[in-house]
């Protein structure tokens, strides 16, 4: 097992994202049971959840993209306000899914190169009776990546794969990998217009 393998924690991950984002988003990354889920803050909870499955280190990537690119007001939505439609899904619904899916996924995708890990795209229909063509979903993803690689992340999604390099691949300590993911943070607040 390599270095960078032992390092692909869900201690890690997890203190890598509340680092960045506990306090600045009031938002903490939660291992959770069977389904993955968002939950804003409430009156029980004074923070928001970005809750992934059964502690798998693929699901909290997965579950950290699709919160790196809701907007303010998806963020005060459980679920970001979306119905998920489960597996079984006709022609019509698994098509919506996917392009629903590409822009999550290829953050995904890019965050798991970041730690040194294998992207696998998901259809998420294992029960369905449709015939699902993962290679053209996988090279939809891919271009969608290759764009944000070109074009730039949104800045949650930029300040987190920074501390995902700086993790994984630079060897950085954690402290050393989220004080650069916040001054990627400050950087891009100071560059918006007032």
């Amino acid at each position: 097992m390599s270095d960078r393998q032992e390092r692909w924690t869900l201690e890690d991950i997890t203190a890598l994202f509340d680092g960045i984002f506990a306090e600045r988003y009031q938002t903490r990354l939660i291992r959770g049971g069977d389904e993955p889920l968002y939950r804003p803050a409430n009156s029980e909870t004074p923070y928001h959840q970005v809750i992934f499955a059964r502690g798998y280190y693929a699901s909290a990537l997965h579950e950290i993209s699709h919160w790196c690119i809701a907007g303010a007001q998806r963020r005060q939505q459980e679920d970001y306000g979306y119905w998920y439609c489960p597996d079984g899904r006709d022609a019509e619904q698994q098509k919506a899914f996917e392009q629903a899916e590409i822009a999550p996924q290829a953050l995904e995708s890019i965050f798991a190169r970041a730690c040194g890990r294998v992207f696998h795209v998901s259809v998420d229909n294992l029960g369905g009776d449709i015939e699902v063509d993962i290679e053209a979903f996988a090279a939809r993803v891919e271009a969608r990546a290759q764009r944000y690689l070109k074009e730039g992340f949104p800045a949650r999604a930029n300040a987190f794969q920074v501390a995902l390099k700086r993790f994984y691949s630079d060897q950085a300590t954690l402290a050393e990998a989220v004080a650069q993911a916040h001054a990627t943070l400050d950087k891009m607040d100071k560059a918006l217009p007032a």
